[in-house]
């Protein structure tokens, strides 16, 4: 399903597979693989491709024509992981839409980049269970169970567990992030 809306959102670009890996900095090779559906891209590729297609990530697993009432079920929400597995994230909200919300969940001592990046959106993070460090522009907030941030999403920004057990949280994402 990813690799058909990669192909289609290259081709409705009029966007050759070279431009495309040439503006998403992967191999040619890896776009093909993609839009055949051989192989899984890493969250970071796939950040990678949405940025070139001008797209927000999570618009990669939707369907050509949303409803005009989108319900998704628990047990169909679509899934991203971090190649190691430390971050995943569920979108709770339909695609296709202006905001996007997200269910996340870090493992214990894990981060969600190793560095802050930064994208033209705003976010706010509500955690569910667990602690969790939302550190924008260097700058550390600790979150316990029913906190939350929201900042300005184009600055550089990551997530940090740092203790032994899981964090769950809420991410809302206006406009969805590329």
């Amino acid at each position: 399903m990813v690799g058909e809306r990669v192909r289609e959102l290259r081709t409705a670009r009029s966007m050759t597979v070279t431009e495309l890996a040439r503006a998403a900095d992967v191999s040619v090779g890896m776009i093909s693989q993609v839009e055949r559906g051989v192989t899984d891209p890493s969250l970071e590729t796939l950040r990678r491709i949405a940025r070139a297609l001008d797209t927000p990530l999570f618009s990669l697993f939707q369907e050509s024509d949303p409803e005009p009432v989108a319900v998704v079920r628990a047990g169909s929400r679509m899934d991203v992981r971090s190649p190691r597995g430390e971050i995943a994230y569920q979108r709770v909200s339909a695609g296709g839409s202006r905001i996007e919300v997200l269910e996340g969940r870090l493992e214990a001592g894990a981060v969600s980049s190793e560095t802050g990046w930064s994208h033209p959106s705003e976010e706010c993070a509500v955690v569910l269970a667990g602690r969790l460090v939302v550190e924008v522009d260097g700058v550390r907030h600790e979150l316990r169970a029913g906190d939350s941030a929201t900042f300005d999403s184009r600055r550089p920004h990551r997530y940090l567990n740092e203790t032994a057990r899981p964090v769950r949280f809420l991410l809302a994402v206006t406009p969805p992030s590329y």
